[in-house]
C-alpha cells in the first residue's frame, strides 16, 4: 500500500509496538560481531511475503535488539547523537511526502522552505549562502571544490588534527595530498602554518577545524584568519558549529564569519537524524551550476521557476531541511544553545570526575562534549583492551583516539539530558 496519512498511520502504531517491546536497557547488543550476525536468521527475500505488520514488527524488533542506543548514557563513542522527538517525527512527514529536491515541480514548499532556513543558517555563521549537504565529508569536498572552481590547482593544508575526509576530497578532485601542519594541545600551530604557506607557489586551502573528532579541540580561527590572508580558509566545524546557537559558547568560534566556507552538521550536535549537514559561504556558489534539460530547462529558471540542481552536488536527495526547520521553530536559537550548553557543562563535570578519580588521568580540560581519559599506568593495548571487553559485554560504547602516540578512551557526550553522575560507574569500570 502506498504511503499516506491513513495507511502509514496503523503501521507506525505497529512499529512503535515493536520497538517497545523489544527495547533493551543497554547501549550496545552483547555478544560482538559473530552473535549479532548470528541473530539475523530472516530470508529478506522470500517468494511469498510474510504481510506488512508481520515484516514491519519482525524487523523492527530486529534492528532495535541488535542497534547501539544514542540515547543510553553509555553510549558515548562517537558524535553520533540521539535524535529529538519532534525531529523524528518531522522526518517521517519528510518521508511520507518525499518531496525529491532536484527540482520545484517535485519540491515546491520544501524548495521555499529550504532556501529560507539555509540563508537563517548561513547568517547565523556570519555569511550569506548556504547549501544541504550530506554532512561534513561533503561539506568539506565542496568547499575544497569552491576554492578549486575559484583559483584553479590549490593546495590543501590542514593541522595533522584534521579530519580524514580532507584527504579524500583533495584525491577525488585530482589535487595534491593535503600539507600537514603540526599541532599543540590539538590545536593547529599558527606559527608552522605560517611556515608552511611561506614555502607555496600556488594558492592554498587552510582547513581550520572547530571540533576535532579526537578531543573536541577548536582550533585558533581568527589567528589563523591572521596567519593565512590570501588563503582560502575552510572551516570544518562539523562538531563545534553548533556552539553559534550559544550566546555564551559562541565566541569559542571566533573569526568563523571572516571564513571563505564554514561546514556545521546538526546530526553530530543538533540532535537531527541523518543527514543533516550545511555549508554556509560568502563566496559564490555558481560553480554548482549544472543544466538539465528536464529538471532546469533555461526558458522555466527565466520564467521564474527556481533552480535547484545548483543547491547541491547531489541530484535526488531528501528534503532534510523540514526536519532542521520543525526543530528550530519548536526550540528556537536560545532553546537550542541551552541543550548545546548544557552538555558542554555535563562533559566538564565528568573531567571533573575523571580528575578526582585516582586511577584514571585525563588527557585535558574538555573545550566541547568530549572528555578524553585512561586508566593511570596502562599500556595501550590493556586500553584499547577495555573498550573491546565493554563493547562485548554490552556494557558500554567508547570511542578512542590516539593522541601523541598514545591510546585513549573517550566519551563524546551529546545527551541533553544527561547528568554527570551517570557516567561514575562507567569510569570505575575502566579504572578496574
Amino acid at each position: 500500500m502506498l504511503a499516506s496519512s491513513a495507511s502509514v498511520r496503523d503501521l507506525v502504531t505497529v512499529a512503535l509496538d515493536a520497538m517497545a517491546g523489544a527495547a533493551p536497557d543497554r547501549p550496545v547488543p552483547p555478544g560482538g560481531p559473530a552473535a549479532v550476525a548470528a541473530a539475523l536468521d530472516v530470508d529478506l527475500l522470500p517468494d511469498t511475503g510474510i504481510g506488512e505488520k508481520a515484516a514491519l514488527d519482525q524487523l523492527t524488533r530486529l534492528l532495535v535488539l541488535g542497534s547501539v542506543d544514542p540515547a543510553h548514557p553509555w553510549c558515548a563513542a562517537h558524535l553520533h547523537g540521539p535524535p529529538l522527538a519532534v525531529s523524528a517525527a518531522a522526518d517521517l512527514v519528510a518521508s511520507i511526502l518525499n518531496p525529491s529536491m532536484d527540482s520545484w515541480d517535485q519540491a515546491p514548499i520544501a524548495s521555499e522552505l529550504e532556501a529560507a532556513l539555509t540563508t537563517a543558517l548561513a547568517r547565523l555563521a556570519g555569511h550569506t549562502a548556504a547549501v544541504m549537504t550530506s554532512g561534513g565529508t561533503e561539506s568539506n569536498l565542496l568547499g575544497l571544490l569552491l576554492a578549486r572552481e575559484a583559483h584553479g590547482t590549490v593546495q590543501a593544508v590542514c593541522g595533522r588534527n584534521a579530519h580524514h575526509s580532507i584527504a579524500r576530497a583533495a584525491w577525488l578532485l585530482g589535487l595534491p595530498a593535503p600539507l600537514l601542519v603540526d599541532c599543540a594541545d590539538g590545536r593547529m600551530r599558527v606559527d608552522h602554518l605560517r611556515a608552511t604557506l611561506a614555502g607555496l607557489d600556488r594558492p592554498s586551502v587552510v582547513f581550520a577545524t572547530a571540533g576535532t573528532t579526537d578531543t573536541g579541540a577548536i582550533d585558533p580561527i581568527a589567528d589563523i584568519r591572521a596567519a593565512a590572508p590570501e588563503s582560502w580558509l575552510h572551516v570544518d566545524a562539523a562538531y563545534g558549529g553548533a556552539v553559534l546557537f550559544s550566546d555564551r559558547l559562541a565566541p569559542l568560534l571566533d573569526g568563523v564569519a571572516d571564513a571563505d566556507s564554514v561546514a556545521v552538521d546538526l546530526h553530530k550536535f543538533g540532535w537531527q537524524p541523518i543527514a543533516a549537514g550545511v555549508l554556509a559561504t560568502s563566496r559564490p556558489l555558481t560553480a554548482l551550476d549544472v543544466r538539465a534539460d528536464y529538471l532546469n530547462p533555461e526558458d522555466d529558471t527565466d520564467a521564474g521557476l527556481p533552480d535547484l540542481l545548483g543547491r547541491s552536488l547531489r541530484t535526488s536527495r531528501r528534503p532534510d531541511a523540514f526536519k532542521i526547520a520543525v526543530t528550530l521553530r519548536a526550540l528556537g536559537r536560545r532553546g537550542m544553545g541551552a541543550l548545546v550548553e548544557h552538555c558542554c557543562a555535563v562533559a566538564g563535570a565528568v573531567a571533573d570526575l575523571v580528575e578526582r578519580h585516582p586511577r584514571l588521568e585525563l588527557l585535558a580540560r574538555p573545550e566541547l562534549s568530549t572528555v578524553v581519559f585512561r586508566p593511570v599506568g596502562a599500556t595501550d593495548d590493556a586500553v584499547a583492551a577495555v573498550r573491546r571487553r565493554l563493547l562485548e559485554d554490552g556494557t558500554a560504547v567508547l570511542g578512542r583516539a590516539t593522541v601523541d602516540g598514545r591510546v585513549w578512551l573517550k566519551l563524546t557526550l551529546l545527551r541533553p539530558a544527561a547528568t554527570a553522575d551517570e557516567y561514575a560507574g562507567l569510569l570505575d569500570l575502566v579504572a578496574s
